[in-house]
């Protein structure tokens, strides 16, 4: 049987908007024959895609989940091959969806897409940013296809590749008695108020430093948003734990923090790229991956030693 790509992507786009009518006005066709499509294609397959609720919508199946996430990766590919067929002799183009955790984002993104952009401007790459949970299910789910971002809880079905091994340390007020010394331990910290970066996994990091000597925080604040934590360190509410730390000390509400190593042998985050091992990846994708192994390496934009908060980039 032949895969209909329009029947694809009408799929596609009713799984993401969970609503006939919604996806046909996203599609500009009429919603007649997106239903009548997705129908066919149900039966041309025998298997149901979406469970359909009267006047709330439609969900996805079991199976539907799967169909919809290969019809994604199907989509991405059809897309750009036939720009790539014809300009086969030329630079590669089309467009690329890349997925990235927030912190690492504000740190590490505007140089590697400017620079990106300097180098293959052809390529356009779409930015999804989330937490370590949503980026590894974008990649899995196929809205992504490359994504940087930190090693944790990776599944099988995602390879990585190392980039940059980020320690952690110590962010605290700089009006505070540790910020004026060279190194301090996490058991300096021990009375004081911890502010908690609280995003799924990097939460189990954080905890599993303390625990891995022996130490109890005095977690005083919970937050999901990496600069608040800052900024509260910059109102003296506390200090808290970063591996990725801005050039400047200052917060965004105009706040001044200081940045400390520490003295623990602690495990730092693996800075890593993630794509999906089942699907080998466009051209364009590849040249992205290039681009984010170069920046890492020794001579690149980020050249290992040189990540820390008292260097800049070249």
């Amino acid at each position: 049987m032949n895969i209909s790509l329009r029947a694809l992507r009408y799929v596609v786009a009713t799984a993401d908007f969970g609503n006939l009518t919604e996806a046909a006005r996203h599609l500009n066709v009429s919603q007649p024959s997106i239903s009548a499509a997705i129908a066919q294609f149900e039966a041309e397959y025998g298997v149901q895609v979406f469970v359909r609720h009267h006047a709330k919508g439609v969900t996805t199946t079991i199976a539907g989940t799967r169909i919809v996430n290969e019809a994604r990766l199907l989509l991405n590919h059809a897309r750009d091959f036939g720009q790539n067929a014809r300009a086969m002799a030329d630079e590669v183009r089309g467009e690329i969806a890349v997925g990235c955790f927030w912190t690492i984002a504000t740190h590490f993104m505007p140089g590697l897409l400017s620079a990106f952009a300097g180098s293959h401007p052809g390529i356009t790459v779409s930015l999804d940013e989330g937490d370590q949970q949503q980026i590894l299910d974008a990649v899995i789910s196929g809205r992504t296809e490359m994504a940087l971002s930190y090693e944790f809880a990776r599944p099988e079905e995602v390879m990585a590749e190392p980039l940059a091994e980020l320690p952690p340390y110590a962010v605290l007020h700089p009006d505070h008695p540790l910020a004026r010394r060279e190194r301090i331990s996490l058991a300096d910290l021990r009375d004081e108020p911890f502010i908690l970066l609280d995003l799924p996994h990097s939460r189990d990091y954080f905890m599993g430093l303390f625990r891995s000597v022996g130490v109890e925080p005095q977690i005083a604040f919970r937050s999901r948003a990496y600069e608040l934590t800052r900024g509260l360190v910059g109102h003296g509410r506390g200090y808290t734990i970063q591996n990725v730390l801005p050039r400047t000390q200052i917060t965004h509400d105009g706040g001044r923090v200081a940045s400390v190593p520490l003295t623990d042998t602690l495990p730092p985050v693996r800075l890593v790229s993630l794509r999906l091992r089942r699907q080998a990846p466009r051209p364009a994708v590849e040249v992205f991956g290039r681009h984010l192994k170069a920046a890492f390496a020794p001579g690149g934009i980020f050249e290992p030693g040189t990540l820390s908060p008292r260097s800049t980039v070249r």
